[in-house]
């Protein structure tokens, strides 16, 4: 379930050449860290118009679970953060929402 969006300035989205590194690393800290199932990450990149903050904002949006905890979820937010700035080179502002599985409806 785990929907990671990236939305990059158009500055920075133009010169990322591979993505395919940066969605390997993402998809196996889901994984490893968050337990999700491969088949059901999901990782998007998106070129923004960047008006002021952050040259990356990336959003998580997830199910709630009892082994998700703040703990757990700090340290995932932690990681991603290394992977980025080592990836990208720029300091990412990241935000986590979870939700509980009552609230989420899902086609496919």
């Amino acid at each position: 379930m785990p929907n990671l969006s990236f939305y990059l300035s158009e500055e920075l989205f133009e010169h990322m050449t591979d993505v395919s590194s940066l969605t390997q690393d993402c998809q196996s800290l889901c994984v490893e860290h968050l337990g999700a199932e491969m088949e059901k990450v999901h990782i998007i990149y998106i070129s923004v118009k960047s008006g002021c903050g952050h040259p990356i904002y990336v959003e998580l949006i997830y199910r709630l679970l009892a082994s998700r905890s703040p703990e757990v979820m700090t340290s995932f937010m932690h990681k991603l953060d290394q992977i980025i700035q080592k990836t990208l080179g720029a300091i990412p502002r990241i935000r986590c929402f979870g939700y509980p599985h009552q609230q989420l409806y899902a086609y496919h």
